[in-house]
């Protein structure tokens, strides 16, 4: 781990970049695609001096980069290392998996997702009989129970292969979340650029380095969440893991400016 005068000094750095090219500025995002909800964190990219793509690794100077948000901000698209449609002892397919364990948008014509009301939680079985749970592996695990799932047309819904407890229906592993964490959070930390009701540009802040288990921490204490977007159509999984801005906001370390 650098020194906290090395972090320092590459913080500064950093504000002297988004000085520059970014603060006082409004998003100029009339080259973009317009129906990229992406588009200002592209701009924001771009100013910062990165180019867009799926890194792994830290954005800038070994810091993660995350943009100003309405209410909650995503520490990544992270696909669980195990789902029950992949695993041959069930003979499940994904589209039947988002019908057994998801439900239909009325507003997409029924597409099914699993997304909204059904994904499972930390702490709580929801009515679809899921929840979230943390092993003694650390593991993250998605399990369904048929018991507990109340939804009067289950026995329609629910294959006799799945009508169990404490069924795992998907499985985030100890080793693969921790390299994912880490190499984007726990080298020197992060920096948020937050704008004002205007849009417009007015400060950056900066968090310290975060572990795995610090990480799982705030998962256990609910305040990362699973938020998935998955839905027949796409093969993109669409896992994301959130918590709201309210918790970035403890975070914060150091101010520009303060």
């Amino acid at each position: 781990m650098p020194s906290k005068d090395r972090i320092l000094e590459i913080r500064k750095e950093i504000i002297g970049i988004y000085v520059k090219n970014v603060h006082g500025k409004r998003p100029d995002t009339g080259t973009y695609n317009s129906k990229h909800d992406g588009k200002g964190g592209h701009w924001l990219e771009r100013q910062m001096g990165l180019a867009h793509n799926n890194r792994t690794a830290p954005d800038l100077l070994d810091h993660e980069m995350k943009n100003d948000t309405t209410s909650k901000t995503t520490f990544g698209d992270w696909s669980a290392d195990y789902y029950i449609f992949k695993d041959d002892g069930f003979d499940i397919s994904r589209d039947k998996f988002l019908k057994i364990f998801g439900h239909p948008n009325p507003e997409k014509g029924g597409r099914y997702s699993w997304s909204g009301e059904p994904v499972p939680k930390i702490g709580v079985i929801n009515s679809f009989g899921q929840g979230l749970f943390i092993d003694e592996h650390r593991n993250i695990v998605a399990r369904y129970s048929y018991s507990k799932d109340t939804r009067p047309d289950k026995s329609s819904l629910v294959p006799e292969v799945c009508r169990m407890e404490n069924l795992t229906i998907a499985r985030w592993d100890a080793d693969s979340l921790k390299a994912k964490v880490e190499k984007k959070f726990n080298r020197m930390g992060w920096f948020k650029c937050l704008r004002d009701k205007d849009g417009v540009y007015r400060s950056i802040v900066f968090g310290d380095p975060i572990s795995y288990e610090t990480w799982l921490k705030f998962v256990l204490s609910g305040d990362i969440f699973f938020d998935s977007g998955m839905y027949s159509g796409n093969p993109r999984p669409y896992s994301q893991w959130r918590a709201n801005n309210s918790l970035w906001d403890k975070l914060v370390v150091m101010r520009f400016p303060e």
